[in-house]
This record gives C-alpha cells, structure tokens and sequence, in this order.
C-alpha cells in the first residue's frame, strides 16, 4: 500500500445544522499543496440495522416512502441510536418499534463500516437477529409510516439480484453479509 497523508482543514463552518444532521463546509489543504475551498461533509448520526430472521426462515421487512428517493422502498429494519444507547439496545429498540418483532437471542454483529467516507462522517453496524418473533404492534415516531412484510429468505436474495424489489444498498449488503454466516454456521 502506498503511504499516504491525510488533508489538513484549514477552517471549518456548519452552513446547517438540524436533528437530522449537519453540513459542514471545511476549506482542506492536500499533502501537495492545493486548497479546496469549499469542501462539504455531511454529519449524520451512526445507523444500525438488521437482518431479521424468523424460525422459519422469513425476513423481517419494513416498507417505507423514502422523500429523496422519490419513492416507496423494502428495506431491513434500521435506525440512529438514542441518546446513552449501545449499538445492540439501538437496533433491539429500532426492531421492536418499528415491526413489533423481538427475539431471545442476541444479535449476531456482522460488521461496520463507514457509509460513504468521502462527504459523510458517519458509520453504520450491521446485525443479524435469529429466531425472532412478533411480540406486539409497531410503536412509529410521528413521521413514520411502515408496512411489515415477512419474506422467505432466499426469495428477498434473488429479487435483489435480479432488481425487482426497490431496496437501498445497505439491505442488499447486509443479506449477502447474512447469507455467508449463515452458510458457515451449517
């Protein structure tokens, strides 16, 4: 790997900030001298989110209007944690609120990584969640409105590959995250 060194931020100012996030505007300098002047970075809150099987091998999914997409999208459970959570409360809580599912089990962390390094801060942990159960009804936030829907777990697989679901890259991900553990474990 060729060495590398990092950008050094000459100033930095927030244009907006809001409960969803900010947008910071940093004047950079590279390591080879140039100045960008306008350099924005979008900072949001870290996500969770989940893949949430069923004992009988079906997907928990929510159904969701997304404003920027412009459309109605099926998705894996997902959230920002609150305020003094762990990662595993916050994706506990975002399940049970959003669907009314639970499990006895713990969630199994698949992985993090950060959700786009080049104009966002934050980092998103993806989970799966084994043998769960629907326990009792959604509890949404005023600006949620979320069908469940339950899918067998090879089917939500092969509509992603083929594109006839509209979905967003991390419930693709997080599948094929869930797909190799769960092919290892057997």
């Amino acid at each position: 790997m060729i060495n590398m060194n990092q950008w050094k931020t000459l100033k930095s100012e927030y244009v907006h900030k809001s409960p969803y996030g900010n947008i910071r505007k940093d004047t950079c300098e590279l390591p080879n001298g140039v100045v960008i002047d306008e350099y924005y970075v979008n900072e949001y809150s870290d996500w969770v989110n989940a893949i949430v099987l069923t004992k009988e091998n079906q997907v928990v999914l929510v159904e969701q209007y997304r404003h920027a997409g412009n459309d109605i999208y099926l998705e894996i459970p997902a959230g920002k944690k609150e305020k003094n959570e762990t990662d595993e409360e916050g994706i506990i809580r975002e399940i049970r609120e959003e669907t009314g599912f639970v499990s006895y089990m713990k969630p199994i962390l698949l992985g993090e990584f950060m959700i786009n390094p080049a104009t966002q801060n934050n980092k998103i942990r993806t989970y799966l969640l084994l043998d769960a159960f629907k326990q009792g009804e959604q509890n949404l936030d005023a600006t949620e409105e979320i069908n469940v829907q339950l899918m067998d777990f090879e089917l939500l697989g092969s509509l992603i590959k083929t594109n006839e679901i509209k979905t967003q890259l991390f419930t693709a991900h997080a599948y094929y995250m869930a797909k190799i553990f769960l092919s290892k474990k057997q």
